[in-house]
């Protein structure tokens, strides 16, 4: 057993020496970089540099150049139907379409026109301001709604006193969501609203 030790230890010590120095400047091991050295073990046996499993890099985000929408400002239908709401819009309409008022822009520019300034409020753009640049109503074109069947409160208008779309959309968001009552000779017939919900 003693012969089997020495033989061991002279082996050792002579892979040791024929070795050569050992060069500190090489910033990577000799091994591939695909695999890894096998494990050495500690005093109990247990592998000591086994690589732990390397975060994941965040995945970039695929919404390049989409547009992005500032918070609550998507339609959502609110959870109990209102009885009343109080909504603001910015009226976009063509030649013709407002009685009283010189609009001059086409019904393919109104229509353009109404999508970029909801894609606008929609980012989060002061909605007051939108109205003042753009409405062809009077700003800062406020209404407040009473719902089908409920009395009208002071200052209010019935819902059916309005243009269909208006209370249409009007009824159907939430507070803080902005969305679009497109033009529509019947339901909408002046033009585009771009409508946010006040209250």
């Amino acid at each position: 057993m003693a012969a089997i030790l020495i033989a061991l230890l002279s082996v050792t010590a002579a892979g040791a020496a024929g070795a050569g120095p050992v060069d500190s400047t090489k910033a990577v091991p000799d091994y591939p970089p695909t695999t890894q050295p096998p494990p050495e073990a500690n005093d109990v046996g247990q592998p000591t540099n086994i690589t732990k499993a390397q975060p994941k890099k965040p995945k970039k985000s695929k919404s390049k150049g989409k547009s992005m929408t500032a918070a609550g400002t998507m339609p959502v239908r609110p959870a109990i139907a209102p009885a009343h709401v109080e909504v603001q819009h910015i009226l976009i309409g063509f030649a013709g379409s407002v009685p009283g008022k010189g609009i001059t822009r086409t019904k393919e520019e109104a229509m353009k026109l109404a999508h970029e300034i909801l894609d606008k409020a929609r980012k989060g753009a002061n909605f007051d301001s939108l109205v003042a640049k753009y409405t062809d109503d009077s700003p800062p074109g406020i209404y407040k709604m009473a719902g089908d069947g409920v009395p009208p409160q002071v200052g209010e208008y019935g819902r059916r006193q309005m243009v269909p779309a208006f209370g249409n959309v009007g009824f159907a968001i939430s507070p803080g969501n902005i969305d679009i009552a497109e033009y529509d000779p019947t339901t909408s017939p002046f033009g585009w609203h771009i409508i946010k919900r006040l209250r």
